[in-house]
């Protein structure tokens, strides 16, 4: 429910405090995104240093996703139960105390921890903050222009990550580490005194908690799988076995959640063809973009011999397209519909992946990196918007945290999944004695699997296109009003 201490005044106008709430939760989302692109480019420095070898280093990647990942479905939950408000402010404050632990151990199990908590803590926040916004604000217009902003404030987080860290690492890896901490504690400060206070809900009809041990164990158990095939093999008896592990937790989950009197997911939200294609689309959205990203890096630092922060700056046109035009999504998602504003962004980032394979050893950046790059700023700026304002519509105040989990996961586990089958492809046609040209070429094969992970999106997305005559005439229901039976368009509630 909206508090009356943050609604919109009657014009439609935001208050002040609105506006304070809007900025505390994009300073959230503003750090995980940051977090995740400024560990990166500091990895060779904290190996060093350290003395950790690769396989070491991979973690300190994959302990930050193996805790977000994993327990995203039930920081969602967490939230509508016990408060957003409450859950939202605890995870941040964890959140800092790990970024000071992670800048000043000595050890590199205590580092990987630390980045655990880290991801543990960003599973909290994240559905949390994103379910304050969609019960703070209405939907329509001015819930798509607060999401619109919010999102901004991710692609902005990972641009100046990236930027951030060539520049830090320089002076010290640590600095990467601890400078999370101040910007969180001054974010948590302002939470204190700005968030609504939201009710725990009190008609719920208990904890599933053996729903929460088996969703958290086969989204761990998965992520940690995917994280280690390339390094097993993706055939091998560890890898397989793993796999039937997750696929038979996954199928008890789903046994428990059917009976369950208070689910941590109600598998009736699943009904709705929109909520299904925003939660494949945010998987094939972000899986392939970080794999275009590894790609990219691997190229420029390793064949091109560029520096961490001129690479950086290589992916900055991108990011700052999605930062000077996602704030004007929202009104453009008004009028189109969030279903051609998504085809429309993954046409584009499949335009943008296939052109990168132009590239050689010796590029013009104007002619043949930029191009693939604000083609890919602008997908961006259309896709991420609105895969969150698709799958927030229609669905009820008391399970906004749980969608929000539901969306986040995908988002973490297409990530982890297409990363690890982009670089097995790459591996596959790699030779240890490779020159670098044959290098090269063995990265164009991952590149076409983005690209084709890139247009399986715009494929889930357009299923759901609908003439605009059909899109005019949807009927928006909530609670347990009767459903509409012939429209599932742009809003439809997801009913029991």
């Amino acid at each position: 429910m909206t508090s009356p201490l943050t609604a919109p005044a009657p014009d439609g106008r935001w208050t002040p405090r609105l506006w304070g709430t809007l900025l505390v939760l994009c300073a959230a989302m503003f750090l995980d995104a940051l977090d995740v692109s400024m560990v990166g480019v500091a990895l060779p420095s904290i190996g060093s240093d350290l003395h950790l070898s690769t396989s070491t280093l991979q973690w300190i990647v994959s302990g930050y996703i193996l805790g977000y990942g994993g327990l995203l479905l039930l920081g969602g939950r967490t939230a509508d139960l016990l408060g957003r408000r409450q859950v939202f402010l605890v995870a941040l404050g964890v959140f800092a105390l790990a970024s000071l632990l992670g800048g000043l151990v000595d050890s590199g199990p205590l580092l990987i921890a630390s980045r655990f908590i880290k991801g543990l803590s960003a599973a909290f926040t994240a559905p949390a903050g994103l379910s304050i916004i969609t019960t703070t604000f209405p939907e329509g217009p001015l819930r798509n222009r607060a999401l619109s902003i919010y999102t901004t404030c991710a692609a902005t987080g990972f641009s100046m990550g990236l930027v951030l860290s060539g520049l830090l690492t320089e002076a010290s890896w640590r600095l990467t580490m601890l400078l999370p901490a101040p910007i969180a504690l001054l974010a948590l400060a302002a939470g204190l005194r700005l968030l609504p206070h939201s009710e725990r809900e009190r008609d719920h009809k208990g904890y599933d908690i053996p729903g929460a041990v088996l969703g958290t164990a086969s989204m761990l158990l998965l992520v940690f799988t995917v994280v280690q095939a390339p390094g097993a093999g993706w055939a091998s008896a560890r890898t397989l076995l793993s796999f039937l592990a997750v696929a038979a937790l996954l199928t008890v989950f789903v046994l428990v959640e059917r009976r369950s009197p208070g689910p941590l997911i109600r598998l009736g939200v699943l009904r709705s063809g929109n909520q299904i294609r925003a939660q494949l689309g945010a998987m094939a959205f972000f899986g392939s973009y970080v794999g275009f990203q590894f790609l990219v890096t691997l190229y420029m630092q390793s064949l091109l011999g560029w520096s961490a922060l001129h690479t950086a700056l290589a992916f900055l046109p991108a990011g700052a397209l999605v930062a000077v035009s996602s704030t004007k999504v929202g009104a453009i998602v008004d009028r189109f519909g969030t279903q051609r504003l998504i085809a429309a962004g993954f046409a584009l980032m499949a335009v943008g992946y296939a052109l990168f394979l132009r590239v050689d050893l010796d590029p013009a950046y104007a002619a043949v990196i930029l191009p693939s790059m604000l083609l890919i700023g602008a997908a961006c700026a259309l896709v991420f918007p609105s895969l969150n304002i698709q799958a927030t519509n229609g669905v009820e105040d008391h399970e906004q945290g749980m969608v929000s989990g539901l969306l986040n996961t995908s988002v973490q586990v297409g990530g982890a999944i297409f990363l690890a089958v982009v670089t097995a492809v790459v591996t596959a046609h790699t030779s240890p004695d490779a020159t670098p040209q044959a290098v090269l070429d063995s990265y164009r094969p991952g590149l076409v699997v983005v690209t084709g992970i890139a247009l399986a999106g715009l494929l889930i997305t357009l299923t759901g296109l609908r003439p605009r005559t059909a899109d005019r005439r949807t009927i928006v229901v909530t609670g347990s009003a009767a459903r509409e039976p012939k429209a599932e368009a742009e809003r439809v509630v997801v009913g029991d």
